[in-house]
């Protein structure tokens, strides 16, 4: 009797799973044929960092993805192809990040984080951004951010694109230099507000700007960055309180642990 109990239990569970797996299959069936139904009613784009960066709209994502990927509205959600769409977007250069997704509403939801630019070139009339990671992409037409401004003989050379990172090892490195220096700035808070410009010299030498004074400060070579800021804060604390306020024109920070004021 035991072992008749026993074989019966086990056809029933046997029974039972199949019930379950029979009704899970259905249900799936059920689902894609339901999701097949949705329509792709309309685009909601969320733009993040807004405040930071200003170089990607939502109406700019919606022209984008119309020419880039064509008609998502009225359009099976099932036939979206979101891994395209992402693509069309994260090929354009202010772009960091792209996110789609579509619910079950039939709205096709798009997250876009923009690129954060450190700091923008001018080279003659071009004007290029360049963010932390080394990336270069070109200024919009009424798109803006405020950055340190960089001007002169910039030793950057941009392909017919006019995006994307350094080729040679020179120019790699001179930008690695350069982000490292606004980064400084950046983080003294000091810098970054009394600096409104660099000028590159044909010899390389930078040129510090300041927003308030006449004095240029022969920066040099972006390299020992905070070893010069700390000579020019002693010009500020030492030399400016003795000799008075635009007393120099020039102060030459190139040379260690001297200022050579004109």
């Amino acid at each position: 009797m035991d072992r008749q109990t026993g074989i019966i239990r086990t056809f029933l569970s046997i029974g039972i799973l199949g019930i379950i797996l029979v009704c899970l299959a259905a249900s799936f069936g059920v689902s894609s044929a339901s999701r097949n139904k949705v329509i792709c009613s309309d685009v909601s784009v969320i733009v993040r960092d807004s405040a930071h960066s200003r170089f990607v709209s939502g109406d700019d994502v919606l022209e984008y993805l119309e020419k880039g990927y064509g008609k998502t509205e009225g359009i099976p959600v099932n036939n979206l192809d979101l891994k395209e769409i992402e693509s069309v977007l994260d090929s354009q250069s202010a772009v960091l990040k792209s996110e789609a997704y579509c619910t079950g509403d039939g709205v096709l939801h798009i997250d876009i984080t923009q690129r954060k630019p450190l700091m923008r070139f001018q080279k003659g009339s071009e004007g290029f951004y360049a963010d932390a990671h080394g990336y270069i992409f070109p200024m919009k037409t009424g798109k803006s951010s405020y950055v340190t401004v960089i001007d002169g003989e910039i030793p950057l050379k941009l392909g017919d694109a006019g995006r994307g990172k350094a080729t040679s090892g020179k120019e790699r490195l001179w930008l690695e230099q350069m982000t490292g220096l606004v980064e400084y700035m950046a983080e003294s808070k000091v810098w970054e507000n009394n600096i409104v410009q660099i000028h590159v010299e044909k010899n390389g030498d930078l040129v510090m700007i300041p927003r308030e004074g006449k004095e240029r400060f022969i920066f040099g070579k972006p390299t020992d960055v905070e070893e010069k800021f700390a000579l020019m804060d002693c010009y500020y604390t030492g030399i400016v309180p003795a000799r008075g306020k635009d007393y120099y024109r020039t102060v030459d920070l190139r040379y260690e642990g001297q200022i050579i004021c004109r």
